[in-house]
């Protein structure tokens, strides 16, 4: 139990790291009286690129943000939870890919805020539940779907103001970070009689192969056994 607690309280080390980063920036632009939204992301502009490193860490209100807290609480720390040895590769990724997207194919404005993560983490649990049909983890996919089924809507351009790009990006990044990463990390257990099953399919094939063979070269197979056979040779002597 004791070690089942310690990992959890692993997990929500990084992820509650990361939010109290986002809170202190807030609190810095509260305390100064200064907005940081100029260092957005401003899509295919040379200035708005340092927005792909920074725009995740800036949020336009205290509702915008605390929106996006718990979303990453909860979503980062199932991440570092069930994917630990690739966690922070999936965040890495889905943090540089979405924003880089962004970018690339968003509309002109400053894009900031970290719900483009969220929509990652979301689908790259949901996905890769999905691509290693491991039990365990397809649970966490129909998790997902329950806590955060509705907001599928937000990758559609429904609500003025809010970028809805970022959303369907990162979106789109969690499900191919899900699919690249399906070898790696946690794997479905094969139980015993699955692994006798493959055992039995190899052996099947290794013998229609064999098989195979000896059917394509039957004729001269054949005529070789036959020579061997037949082909004796006698010892004669020279009577003078």
């Amino acid at each position: 139990m004791g070690s089942t607690n310690k990992t959890i309280f692993g997990s929500m080390l990084y992820p509650s790291l990361f939010v109290l980063i986002l809170w202190g920036i807030k609190g810095y632009e509260i305390a100064f009286d200064i907005s940081l939204a100029e260092f957005g992301l401003y899509p295919r502009s040379l200035k708005g690129t340092i927005g792909i490193v920074t725009a995740p860490l800036l949020h336009g209100s205290l509702k915008h943000l605390l929106a996006n807290t718990f979303p990453l609480l909860i979503l980062g720390t199932l991440c570092f939870y069930f994917y630990r040895s690739i966690a922070f590769q999936i965040f890495f990724w889905v943090y540089l890919t979405t924003n880089i997207w962004v970018w690339t194919a968003a509309r002109e404005s400053y894009h900031i805020g970290a719900s483009g993560i969220i929509y990652g983490f979301e689908s790259f649990l949901f996905f890769s539940g999905i691509f290693r049909k491991d039990t365990k983890l397809l649970a966490i996919s129909l998790l997902v779907v329950f806590l955060y089924g509705s907001t599928v809507w937000g990758v559609l351009p429904l609500q003025k103001g809010v970028s809805w790009e970022s959303h369907l990006l990162g979106a789109v990044s969690g499900l191919i970070i899900a699919y690249s990463f399906r070898k790696e990390g946690p794997q479905r257990k094969k139980y015993e009689f699955e692994e006798e099953e493959e055992v039995d399919k190899l052996a099947i094939f290794e013998e229609a192969v064999i098989l195979e063979e000896i059917e394509n070269n039957q004729t001269s197979t054949a005529e070789d056994i036959v020579i061997n056979i037949e082909y004796k040779p006698t010892n004669r002597t020279s009577e003078n």
